[in-house]
């Protein structure tokens, strides 16, 4: 967190208003209008820093502190965003859906705008439209929020997923199931009873068949789609995160996906970072020791163009695939 600058003369740096931007600084940035009045400013001197630029307005009586707004990235900017909101809405208010999702890491969902938040807000509260903010009413256990340690308060992991799979698409939904699973934000054995507890809501029928599709052994979004093209097709891995060991049994290499009866080995290359030349060099000699102690293996690679040529993918798994001719 970043410290407000010491008070200088005048309206502007009243003492006010610098124990308005030292509350600030604790909360991302941003201060209430009711928070300012009860710092001791009033609203002239509010006026004052707006019209000065001191503080900007980014919401209905929420307002943000030059200088301590500053993003250092997308992360430190999406926090940002749901304080603020958090702050518009009141103390009820938390982060739930892709915008909880996205604050517990979990991958899979297309890329943030930058700009727009999923807030939660008691389904008895008054809903009021405010730019940037998509309001939810769930009915939400109090054991399903949480808070971090810079108080920033949002949904647990579990009814994470649980609000967030009914908005999205199969593939997107097992992405990020797998995620939480493999970051540890879930456990394997709380997928049927996140199943069940979404049994009744609307939506609920289409994503039933979502949760047994996860595995937490994929390490990345591109890992899980390939594999979900692969068992659409019938031709599913038999493992995944599959250990090679050399004649000593030292381990040479860990593949995404493995089929046994077709002795293939899977690899799925992100852009990063298998873009950079020592990871190159290092996937070079890993192929390399493959293809000496497991002669009899295939090895087939690939990026995030493929998920949209499934045929190409089952074909280059079968060993059937053939190149056109020009």
């Amino acid at each position: 967190m970043r410290t407000p600058s010491s008070p200088g003369p005048g309206a502007a740096f009243s003492a006010p208003a610098h124990h308005a931007a030292a509350l600030a600084a604790q909360q991302y940035g941003f201060v209430t209008r009711d928070q300012a009045l009860a710092c001791g400013a009033d609203d002239g001197i509010v006026r004052r820093l707006l019209r000065g630029r001191h503080w900007a307005r980014v919401y209905p009586r929420v307002y943000a502190v030059r200088g301590l707004c500053e993003p250092a990235d997308e992360d430190q900017r999406l926090h940002q965003r749901v304080m603020a909101a958090q702050l518009a809405l009141g103390r009820a208010a938390f982060a739930g859906g892709d915008t909880a999702a996205r604050l517990w890491g979990m991958q899979g969902l297309p890329p943030w705008n930058g700009r727009d938040v999923h807030m939660v807000i008691p389904a008895l509260g008054a809903q009021r439209h405010v730019r940037g903010i998509h309001l939810h009413t769930w009915d939400t256990a109090d054991d399903e929020i949480t808070a971090t340690e810079t108080g920033i308060r949002l949904s647990t992991p579990g009814r994470t997923l649980r609000d967030t799979l009914l908005h999205v698409d199969r593939e997107t939904g097992v992405c990020l199931i797998d995620s939480a699973l493999n970051h540890g934000l879930v456990h394997p054995a709380d997928i049927p009873t996140l199943d069940a507890a979404n049994r009744r809501r609307r939506g609920s029928r289409r994503v039933r068949g979502w949760w047994p599709l996860s595995d937490g052994r994929a390490q990345s979004p591109l890992e899980t789609r390939i594999r979900l093209v692969c068992v659409d097709g019938g031709l599913p891995p038999s493992d995944l995160q599959r250990v090679f060991t050399d004649a000593r049994g030292r381990i040479i290499a860990v593949a995404d996906l493995w089929w046994e009866d077709l002795r293939v080995i899977g690899e799925c290359d992100g852009l990063a970072p298998h873009g950079q030349p020592k990871t190159l060099a290092h996937d070079r000699q890993r192929q390399n020791a493959l293809q000496t102690y497991y002669p009899d293996s295939r090895i087939v690679r690939f990026t995030w163009e493929d998920i949209y040529r499934p045929a190409y993918v089952l074909a280059t798994v079968a060993g059937t695939y053939r190149p056109k001719r020009r």
